[in-house]
């Protein structure tokens, strides 16, 4: 009995692994030039942003951050910002972290052009909708580990299949909270907009767009978050940075430095959560 059910089971065995594999081969065999510029695109946005944030003095680098966190939340962030980012200069942690920061940049600013324009069209398209619903539920549950694999074997080692395997696995929440913001918007509003002869352009950009901008703002700042934790499992395919030493730290069971890049992190998180969370705090005034 138990022998034909083990028979039963070999041979309903559904090579979903030998698919994707075949996929991925004729991927790399045909497609091969187009992922060569998107590396030397994504390769050379990281280079630029990482040289200016690494090049200047630090203290000129943190002066600018600081004032960012001044302008857009007072001063207590800013005294805040300034005390983390100088302990991240103390722990000698301050390349890393600036190399972090432009790989959780490059990756989110993609993800952001990918996912905004995408979440608008599915709320004012139900087809495109029902088709970008499952897609974006099966990037989100997929476990952040298995993309690596293909952006590695299309990309090579480096920051560039770090920046790409980021974008897919950040790109849900933006999509899925815009689409969510434009869908909430009051129909009373919009009607509004319509009997004083709009365009849905003009509805688009002057009524649901700023009324939907806080709900927006919250799956970007969730784009961002999710970029800064890829960051460490990126740090396994040579993407260098806080990952790259907490990969170090973690095979070289070095506990010092485990603790330095992760705490580095975390201050890098929280700062980024907090900009990114009071820029959508306030909403816009509707203008028609």
């Amino acid at each position: 009995m138990n022998q034909m059910v083990i028979l039963a089971s070999d041979s309903f065995r559904i090579p979903v692994g030998e698919w994707a594999d075949s996929v991925l081969e004729w991927v790399i065999e045909n497609l091969a030039g187009l992922f060569n510029v998107i590396k030397a695109v994504f390769q050379t946005a990281y280079d630029s942003l990482a040289w200016v944030l690494i090049t200047p003095p630090f203290w000129a680098v943190i002066i600018v951050l600081v004032a960012l966190a001044f302008w857009a939340k007072g001063v207590k962030l800013a005294i805040g910002s300034a005390i983390g980012l100088a302990v991240i200069y103390g722990m000698d942690q301050w390349e890393n972290s600036m190399q972090s920061l432009a790989l959780v940049l490059v990756a989110s600013i993609v993800a952001i052009l990918l996912s905004v324009p995408l979440g608008i069209l599915a709320a004012k398209v139900n087809a495109v909708s029902a088709i970008v619903k499952p897609i974006m539920d099966f990037l989100q549950t997929m476990p952040a580990f298995v993309y690596l694999i293909p952006v590695l074997l299309l990309l090579g080692i480096g920051p560039v299949p770090g920046i790409v395997a980021t974008v897919v696995f950040a790109l849900a929440p933006g999509a899925r909270f815009t689409e969510l913001g434009i869908r909430s918007v009051e129909a009373e509003v919009v009607e509004a907009g319509q009997a004083f002869g709009a365009s849905p352009m003009r509805i688009l950009r002057q009524i649901q767009f700023p009324l939907a901008l806080p709900t927006i703002m919250a799956g970007i700042n969730q784009i961002i978050m999710l970029s800064l934790s890829m960051v460490v499992i990126a740090g396994m395919v040579g993407a260098g940075g806080l990952g790259g030493a907490v990969y170090q730290a973690l095979t070289g069971l070095n506990t010092p430095l485990g603790v330095e890049s992760g705490l580095s992190v975390v201050i890098l998180a929280i700062f980024l959560d907090r900009i990114t969370a009071s820029l959508g705090g306030a909403k816009k005034a509707v203008h028609v």
